[in-house]
């Protein structure tokens, strides 16, 4: 078993080195669930293409992919990291479309720049133009990646509602890394347009109109602003 591994993991790197001579750094999922011993990886790790996973037995790991919004659930077995899904073998694998919006999960600072000033560009517009549609997310408790130490503030563009202002402490991080708003019982307003500021950053985004209260898997409500 351990020899069929082994070859197999090597006609994947093989594969994968010829359909794509420079491994992208840039990541393609999240990890949401880890079951069992899974070596080098933990709970809420980015993964870039071409990572491989090496799932023993009664062993699985929940992926969430940040462009295509596939969510899988595999069970054992090899997994090769892809750009939008995994190439698994000797596991199984389960996917599921889930509700997100790439440009939220993937914002970048330059990008986050360019959201907040088309917003305020927009807000000069002509009222009977289309407004720009911005970064969008299905739950109404965003888990939002950030430094730990900063204050996070949070308004709402499109109505009154009380300013949420949050310290970043290392103590309350998710996985040093993330903050989550349902954990700080903290909430924002279905349909509600926001502002977020971050020392000397901003970024706006949007709470979908249907975002409810239920558990919402973390691809749909990951604003990434560091």
């Amino acid at each position: 078993m351990r020899k069929t591994m082994r070859s197999l993991i090597g006609a994947i790197v093989g594969l994968f080195c010829l359909s794509a001579p420079a491994i992208a750094e840039t990541p393609a999922a999240i990890v949401e669930d880890v079951q069992g011993k899974v070596e080098g990886i933990e709970f809420m790790d980015y993964v870039a293409p071409g990572k491989i996973i090496k799932l023993g037995p009664k062993a699985g790991i929940t992926l969430s992919y940040l462009k295509s919004c596939l969510r899988e659930t595999i069970t054992e077995g090899v997994v090769l990291v892809g750009a939008e899904q995994s190439t698994v073998q000797l596991g199984n694998v389960q996917r599921v479309k889930v509700p997100c919006d790439a440009n939220a999960a993937q914002l970048s600072e330059r990008e986050a720049n360019q959201s907040a000033a088309t917003t305020f560009r927009s807000m000069r517009a002509d009222a009977n133009s289309a407004p720009a549609k911005l970064p969008t997310i299905y739950g109404v408790a965003p888990l939002i990646q950030a430094k730990s130490g900063s204050t996070l503030v949070i308004e709402r563009t499109d109505g009154k509602e009380p300013t949420i202002t949050l310290a970043l402490k290392n103590d309350i991080m998710v996985a040093r890394k993330f903050y989550d708003l349902s954990k700080a019982g903290k909430s924002l307003t279905p349909g509600g347009s926001y502002l977020a500021k971050l020392g000397n950053k901003r970024y706006t985004f949007q709470v979908d109109a249907s975002a409810t209260t239920s558990p919402t898997p973390i691809i749909g409500r990951l604003l990434r602003l560091e």
